[in-house]
């Protein structure tokens, strides 16, 4: 049995090891499976507005089921709002989510519906502090993926 080694936060809280790719394999890495990596550096780096947005779009796209076991359960608070239009995440809630849990959410978003992915690329997109403390080489990918869907 494989363990997985867990670190504490300051709050007290479990963390577990990010599985985000660095920035520079994401340069290797094909558009598609970029993303996820892409969207958690986004999130890291943009405001609390466009987090809330962000989180906001990623969790409507996502079923009960889905919300009680993606990111280990971390979502399971919005299964009672899951089937909403008005689904809402407060900025604490957005500031209290994890890059991992992130990574977690927007793969799984982003191999169930892939339209809702290059919605939360376009809104990370347009967000320039986003795009800026993004860096050059990372925005080149995240706007080269847009690019490719919206040909395909």
């Amino acid at each position: 049995m494989k363990t997985t080694k867990k670190m504490l936060t300051p709050s007290g809280r479990v963390q577990y090891p990010s599985r985000t790719p660095t920035p520079i394999s994401l340069a290797v890495l094909p558009a598609a499976e970029a993303m996820p990596a892409i969207v958690t550096k986004a999130y890291e780096a943009a405001s609390a507005g466009v987090r809330v947005r962000v989180l906001n779009r990623m969790l409507r796209a996502v079923g009960p089921l889905a919300l009680a076991v993606v990111a280990g359960g971390a979502f399971a608070r919005y299964v009672t709002q899951a089937r909403w239009s008005a689904l809402t995440v407060s900025l604490s809630d957005a500031a209290r989510v994890s890059s991992s849990q992130i990574y977690e959410l927007a793969t799984y978003v982003q191999q169930s519906n892939p339209d809702v992915a290059r919605q939360i690329i376009a809104v990370l997109a347009r967000d320039v502090s986003t795009m800026t403390a993004l860096g050059a080489t990372v925005g080149a990918i995240l706007i080269g993926y847009l690019s490719g869907q919206q040909r395909s």
